[in-house]
């Protein structure tokens, strides 16, 4: 059934959300080197290629995992080359690709281990992602989890205020949400107010891995957590400060997810749709939400098989009105989808 989303001048419109054609890749073959694959962003380019970074390496959080980079260009992707910090020899984790407005692409990732003593890199692309710059630490002193985004992209406000959707994981297995806050286009940045967690039985929600979007009511975040669906928190001053999270209908198998806005306000999640924490992650599906969030509805699967498989951490952007996805697929290699969409 369609959704019905309330415009400005109080009349009632009824919108729909039709796949027309999707293209399906996978970035490169799996390589010997990096067995295991996971957490890709994505970014698309105004000359029609498209930019996509992942970690790799035997197994996840072994000291060889690196940062990987593939561009593709006519329908190709390039062979993956590495980003790494120099002269050390710890994981690299979760890439992120933002597009600042002078054309430089910066990625940032974390380094380090344990996860709560994660810092975080970052270097700079000015040729369309083919090569990038030594890497350097993003917030200086940062020892405590890391700074910046922690494993979705970026929101550049109205205001151009940039606003990296940010967490970090104690040493006490607390997780907590907030954002970094830039106001020179993704270079410094300064650290909001944590989202404060409610408690579900009595104990408080660990809650990691927000995802944004802005609308006229403000700024949103939905986030990752371990107990079985998708929390919420809202904003009223860009971030800076935010409600108590609160549960949606949306189940979580403590996985990552990661929304976008579109041109016309509708909202596309993409997410697996598995309530049991650390579940499967299967199947990977697009859910579409007309009323800044309220509801979601699915409209498409990416991946179809559920049980025992691994589509997960998604990373989502759209161009006009194509989406532009890549994930996980079985920690092997990175999946690539090109999901043209139309309204009415």
């Amino acid at each position: 059934m369609p959704l019905i989303i309330w415009m400005k001048k109080k009349t009632v419109m009824k919108m729909k959300i039709t796949v027309n054609n999707v293209t399906k890749e996978f970035i490169y073959p799996p390589m010997v080197n990096t067995p295991s694959c996971h957490a890709s962003t994505v970014l698309p380019l105004e000359d029609g290629s498209v930019v996509a970074a992942w970690f790799g390496g035997t197994t996840e959080g072994n000291n060889d995992v690196k940062i990987w980079v593939s561009r593709r260009e006519n329908s190709v992707w390039s062979k993956p080359y590495s980003v790494s910090v120099n002269g050390e020899e710890l994981p690299h984790w979760n890439p992120v690709l933002f597009l600042r407005e002078n054309g430089e692409i910066i990625l940032y990732f974390k380094y380090g281990k344990p996860i709560p003593k994660w810092v975080t890199y970052y270097c700079i692309s000015n040729d369309g992602g083919r090569s990038f710059s030594e890497p350097q630490v993003l917030v200086p002193g940062d020892k405590d989890g890391g700074r910046g985004p922690v494993k979705n992209k970026n929101i550049r406000l109205k205001d151009g205020t940039v606003i990296a959707p940010a967490s970090k994981e104690s040493l006490k297995k607390s997780w907590k949400c907030f954002v970094d806050i830039s106001r020179d286009d993704g270079l410094t940045f300064e650290h909001s107010n944590f989202v404060l967690r409610p408690k579900k039985n009595a104990i408080p929600v660990n809650m990691i891995q927000p995802t944004l979007w802005e609308s006229d009511e403000g700024l949103h975040m939905l986030v990752r957590t371990s107990r079985g669906s998708i929390y919420r928190s809202d904003s009223r001053d860009g971030g800076k400060s935010w409600c108590k999270a609160y549960e949606t209908p949306l189940s979580n198998p403590n996985s990552g997810v990661d929304v976008v806005k579109m041109d016309n306000g509708c909202l596309v999640l993409i997410m697996n749709p598995v309530s049991e924490n650390w579940g499967n992650r299967a199947p990977l599906v697009l859910m579409s939400s007309f009323d800044n969030g309220k509801t979601f509805t699915e409209f498409f699967k990416c991946e179809k098989l559920s049980g025992d498989y691994e589509f997960s951490y998604p990373a989502i952007v759209a161009d006009k009105n194509t989406l532009h996805i890549t994930y996980t697929y079985e920690r092997k290699t990175i999946a690539y989808q090109k999901v043209e969409v139309s309204f009415e």
